[in-house]
Order: structure tokens, then sequence, then C-alpha cells
């Protein structure tokens, strides 16, 4: 069996301190007791994972561990032991490293565990202590339910509310979720209309029973609750709309109410602030907003559904004066990361909460709502949503304004047919080309979040379809927009500048190979500069003719070098 880790990796472990995944147990003192070994890995367990290290002091001093049984230490007994007394077992894997003339006992635990326990029924997990340093911790249910949820491995907005009745329901609020339907034709469950109340909330998910409601959920509270029952069953929840002018606060509005009700105020004052200006192209008429409505209901509502109630802090949607910045409390739940945004299988926090939105008609059914906030932004070539910011403990959203490419946006409007849709992963290339100018593969696979063939095969659909024109060949093949393309969007000599720019590079790549080398043949040519044989002849006739280069040699053998100097007398 390979080593849990090696000599080194163990000695820079010990010599970086203890952290949230290394736990140091000296036994200067005396044999630490099996009690202690467990509640430590538990602790690790319920946190992301790590290292128990049993011989090594708190000041990292490497003072030895003890033999456990009798004159040596069985690591299987030791592993055996861990899983025995922790529900569920939790499955570490113990060696043995000598260091010097001691011996360190070296626990691994895995990362990703459900919610450990001793099998006494005691819950801890890791964090920071009084002290400010990484330290065993109580673990409490709400703390469990909001790992378990980030983990989408249970549901908080599913979990029963015992004391819950349908007294705690506003009828007001389900007139409003009713109506919330009627007003999204297409997006939401148009059949939930025909249902009483009672079925409404049963067909929804959101409470059971025979004939009345008898268990409600959390969700169904912070769907249609009365304002007391939210701060009685929810008290985290909170949503914060901010205006902010310079260093000053002009508008700083908190909420409080139930999500459906909380929406429509967060719509409300979007659109008071959502300035439009119109443009006419031809026979086109286009309206160009401040920001994407759909792009703007799409964030909130991610916020809303994603956010994690469990955790105090408030939903924050702030209006600065170049940029929306759109927050919750709650990191991007387990699997997904800023480099799979777009690609990843919608895995929200709050599932049944989640669903319900989609049945009312509040979010997109597919649940890519993230491809809606891209698509609100790029549509008016404006930058791609910033996720940057977001960390383990929060969701953070950056929706640049600023003057819009009307250009561009009238140009993928009339592109945008219903027979040819304009993607996002589209959108996201021939916005990224606009600003730079030229783009590769490995470029635009990192842009769309899709691997290299795939990215390859959509820059060869643009170029077909003459949105693109690639230049050069092989693995030095980039792709720009096609002259047709610049023209459309009132950047004509943008495209004229782009050639001269490969034109000007070719020409010092030859040049330099020449000058490094004395001669280049023309397969030489085409492979340095990415183009193919036509292309290559075309550049070197042309450098001989400027008098940079001279042909040598006949036919097959000819090749190219600097001409001799001749005096001018």
């Amino acid at each position: 069996m390979p080593a849990v880790i090696t000599e080194p990796e163990l000695l820079a472990i010990i010599a970086a301190g203890e952290t949230f995944t290394v736990e140091f147990k000296g036994e200067e003192r005396g044999v630490l007791n099996d009690s202690s070994i467990i509640e430590n890995a538990v602790c690790l367990a319920n946190g992301r994972g790590g290292f128990l290290l049993i011989g090594v002091e708190d000041d990292g001093r490497i003072t030895g561990a003890r033999p456990r049984h009798g004159t040596y230490t069985d690591v299987n007994r030791l592993e055996a032991l861990i899983s025995n007394r922790t529900v569920p077992p939790c499955p570490v894997t113990c060696e043995l490293q000598q260091i010097g003339d001691k011996e360190v006992i070296v626990i691994q635990v895995p990362s990703g565990l459900p919610v450990t326990a001793t099998s006494d029924g005691l819950f801890k997990r890791r964090g920071t202590g009084g002290d400010g340093k990484p330290a065993c911790m109580p673990f409490y249910f709400l703390e469990m339910q909001s790992r378990e949820g980030r983990r989408s491995r249970s549901d908080p907005s599913s979990r029963l509310l015992p004391q819950a009745t349908w007294n705690d329901l506003d009828p007001l609020e389900l007139e409003r979720l009713r109506q919330t339907i009627q007003l999204n034709p297409g997006r939401a469950d148009s059949a939930l209309l025909a249902l009483s109340d009672i079925d409404l909330i049963k067909a929804l998910g959101l409470g059971d029973g025979a004939e009345e409601i008898e268990n409600l959920t959390l969700a169904a509270i912070l769907l249609v609750g009365r304002p007391e029952a939210i701060q009685r069953y929810v008290p985290a929840h909170e949503v914060a709309f901010q205006v902010r002018q310079g260093t000053r606060l002009a508008v700083n509005d908190f909420m409080r109410g139930p999500l459906i009700k909380v929406s429509e105020e967060l719509t409300a004052r979007f659109e008071a602030r959502n300035e439009e200006q119109e443009i006419q192209i031809g026979a086109l008429r286009f309206v160009i907003p401040d920001y994407s409505r759909a792009g703007y209901r799409e964030a909130v509502h991610n916020a809303l559904v994603h956010r994690d109630y469990g955790r105090l802090g408030a939903v924050h949607v702030q209006w600065y004066e170049e940029h929306l910045d759109i927050s919750n409390p709650g990191g991007f739940v387990e699997g997904v990361t800023l480099d799979n945004l777009l690609v990843v299988a919608p895995t929200p926090r709050n599932r049944l909460l989640a669903d319900a939105f989609k049945r009312i008609g509040l979010v997109e059914r597919s649940g890519r709502g993230v491809d809606t906030i891209y698509e609100g932004q790029l549509r008016y070539g404006r930058p791609i949503p910033d996720y940057s910011q977001s960390t383990n403990e929060n969701v953070q959203v950056v929706l640049n304004g600023g003057p819009a490419n009307l250009a561009l946006a009238a140009w993928l409007a009339e592109k945008d047919t219903t027979a040819r849709r304009i993607s996002v992963d589209d959108m996201l290339i021939i916005n990224s080309i606009e600003r730079e100018r030229l783009l590769d593969v490995p470029t635009a696979s990192h842009l769309i979040q899709r691997s290299e063939v795939a990215a390859k095969a959509l820059l060869e659909r643009l170029v077909e379809r003459g949105v693109l024109e690639a230049r050069r060949q092989g693995r030095t093949r980039a792709y720009t927009l096609s002259p047709e393309s610049y023209s459309a969007i009132g950047q004509a000599t943008a495209y004229t500048r782009s050639a001269g720019f490969d034109n000007i590079r070719q020409t010092n790549m030859v040049l330099q190979h020449v000058a490094s080398h004395g001669r280049i043949t023309r397969s030489e040519a085409a492979e340095l500069c990415g183009i193919n044989s036509l292309e290559a002849r075309a550049l070197l006739t042309r450098l001989t003719q400027e008098g940079h280069l001279q042909l040598a040699g006949e036919r097959r053998g000819s090749y190219y070098i600097v001409p001799p100097f001749e005096p001018p007398f």
C-alpha cells in the first residue's frame, strides 16, 4: 500500500503549523486517550478532512507518539477503533512515520464525508477558536444543514416546521403567487391556477397532509409566509437594496418579507433607475437599457433561491454609478466553480425553493439562469458577468454597465433569427474578438468552458456562417471577425488594422528566422507562421520584392536568404 504521506511532505506540513486541515496532538505528558482521537477525527471529517498527527506538540515540536498496543502501535486496530466509534463509520487511513528517532502516527481523514458524530452522539467541526487559531468547535444543527445544503446532499428549504400552521401563511401572498403564475405565461405551470389554495401548496411540495395541510416547509414560509412567521422561522432572511453615489449611500432599503413580494419590490426599484435609449437602424428599432431586465431578474432570483438561509447576512443588491453588485450569503455549492459556471449541471442549494420558483415562472425552468445573466451583458457588447469576488462564504456577481456597443447590439439582433439563434457561446466568442481582435482555440476553450475540440468546432461554424475569418494554420491558427462583420458593426478599418498587425508579425518572424539560421524555405515559413503553402509563397515573394530577402537555389531546392550588401558606388 502506498504511503499516506512521505517524510518530506510530513515535515513541510508540520513546519506550516496547525490549520483547518491539520491538527497536532502531542504525547509528551502521556498517551492520548481513544476518545480524544475519535473526537478529533470527527472534527476533521465535519470540516474539509485533513491530517491528525499524534506525536507532534501544539508548537510543532516532534516529541513522538507512544505505543498504543503494548510495545507497539497497530495502525489497523487504530483504523478499526475510529471506524467502530463514529457514525457513520469514518474511513480513515493510518500509518507510522519515523522522523529521526521519533515516531509520528499520521491519521488521514478524507474530505467530502457526510455529517459525522462519535458513537456517543457528539458532533464537532473544525473552526476558529477564541484565540483566533484553528480548533474543534461544537457543530450545531443549522450549521449541519448549511454544510449539507452546500454539498447538495440535503435540501434546507424542504425542512418541515412542526410548529408552523396554515395560519402562518398570508392569504394576500397566496393571491400574489397566483398572479405571478398568470403574469408569466409560457414560463409558469398554468395548471396550478385551477387548484385550491391547499392543493396549490401541496402541488408545489410546500406542505403535506390528507385533507388539510399538516406540515409546512421552510420554503412555504419563505414564499407566502406572514412577516411574523418569517421572523420566527427564518430570522436570517433579509434583503438590502442600496444605491451608492460615490462614498454616499443615497438609498438603503432593507426588506424581510416573503420572497415573491421582495422580488416585486426589487424589480420596481430596478425599473425606476434602469434608463433606456432607442436606436433605429434601417427599418429596425432597438431599445438598449442600462442593464438587461432578464439578466438582472435571473441574478436577483438566483441570489434569493441559492442563499444559505441558516447563515446570518443579507442578500445585497447594490447600484453603483457604473455597475450593479448582487451578492448572497453562502458560497457556491460543491462542484460549482468559476471555471465551470457555464457548463456545470444545475445544483441548487434549496431544491424545493428553486423548483417552486421555476413552476411559478420566476426563473428559467431549465435551471440555466446563468446563461440569461451572461446573455444580458453580451447582447449589448458589455463585459461578461464578473463572479471573481465570490468566496466560500458568499457568491457575488458584478454586472458592468456603461455605454453599450450599439452597433454590435443591433448586429447581434439582426443575426439572431428563429432559424439560427445566436447562442451565449457565440456571443462570448464575438464579444471577445471585438475587444481583442484575435482569438485562438485554447483561449476560446477557456472562455466558453468547454474542450478545445468543442471550441474549434464552434469557431469553424462561425467561419462557415461568415461571422469570423480564420488566420494562419496549424497550432497558431487564430480567428478574427470577417470583413463583413466588421463593416456591419461600423469598424471597417479594424479589419484592415488587424490584418496589418498579422502581416507585421509574420514578417518579423520570417526575418528573425533568417537572421538566426541564415535561410528559410517556403515550408519552414508556412510552419513558422501557421499559414498554408500558397500564403507562405505570397509572403516570401512580397519580402523579396521589398528587398528584405533574396531567392536562392532552384525549384524544390529553392530557399530565401538575406541579400548580400552592395555599396551604393
